[in-house]
């Protein structure tokens, strides 16, 4: 497609979005609702998963003070847990007059080593221990609900997919005098797909960018009032900003792709081949 014929197209696709500024909307709306309940649903899935591994998983440091510490090599050694970048949740037990020490939790298996190498040689240390567990049986489980995850999103997807046709279709079905004017005008059948395709293009992009901003603002709502509780239990929640660095490019892609294939299949049936 020559550059010259892409501009027209895009052009002619954006006058008419502007003219049929009620039903662009009403569209735009309805793709925005349907990948909002996908991206909620998305979300909901990764989150259940990491909080299994939070509850069941312990990735932890324990640092085994001295029973003489001083205790500015106390505060030292303080300062140098709340420093490290790798560090999730820091409790202190001192239940009993003997053996104080610092519980660290961290984000992986490969931050232990990490914390460990900052932490030693430092004065007041007895001993430092990393402890590493992961059950079997969570595993198993983990895996079970990431297959139910991917078999739920494919039949979401299924489900979007003809809600968005059906969508593209009541767009397209009070514009059939235009196809037809282009068509006695001599207009060729993929001239006239290009101008459909190129609307439901920009129809998908909005539609995804509205919904991708809509979770954000939700989530990140939802996330403000639940993180610190759950922090408590060692159960760690995707950060909001996870949502613009990735779940927004895979649902602009899903929208632009889903809404190119409905126009599709959608003016086919209007047009006489």
């Amino acid at each position: 497609m020559k550059i010259s014929t892409l501009n027209l197209l895009l052009k002619d696709a954006s006058k008419n979005l502007r003219n049929n500024a009620t039903t662009s909307i009403a569209s735009i709306a309805s793709i925005m609702s349907t990948l909002f309940i996908l991206g909620l649903f998305v979300l909901f899935m990764l989150n259940f998963k990491m909080g299994i591994i939070g509850i069941y998983t312990r990735f932890e440091v324990r640092v085994t003070l001295k029973d003489d510490i001083k205790i500015a090599d106390q505060q030292n050694i303080r300062k140098k847990i709340e420093a490290a970048n790798v560090v999730t949740y820091i409790t202190f037990e001192n239940n009993t007059p003997r053996s104080s020490s610092y519980i660290i939790k961290v984000n992986g298996p490969d931050d232990i080593p990490k914390m460990i190498s900052q932490l030693n040689g430092l004065q007041g240390i007895n001993k430092i221990n990393g402890v590493q567990n992961f059950p079997r049986k969570i595993l198993e489980i983990i895996k079970t609900i990431q297959w139910i995850g991917v078999i739920l999103f494919l039949i979401l997807m299924v489900v979007t997919f003809f809600l968005i046709k059906c969508t593209i279709k009541l767009t397209i079905y009070p514009r059939l005098n235009e196809i037809s004017i282009m068509q006695y005008l001599g207009a060729t059948d993929w001239f006239i797909r290009w101008r459909f395709i190129f609307e439901g293009m920009i129809i998908g992009f909005l539609g995804a960018v509205s919904a991708v901003i809509a979770i954000y603002f939700l989530y990140s709502f939802v996330y403000r009032q639940v993180n610190s509780y759950f922090a408590t239990m060692f159960i760690i929640f995707i950060d909001p900003s996870f949502i613009f660095t990735t779940i927004s490019w895979i649902f602009i892609l899903i929208g632009i792709i889903l809404t190119t294939i409905g126009s599709i299949s959608v003016i086919k049936k209007f047009l006489i081949v």
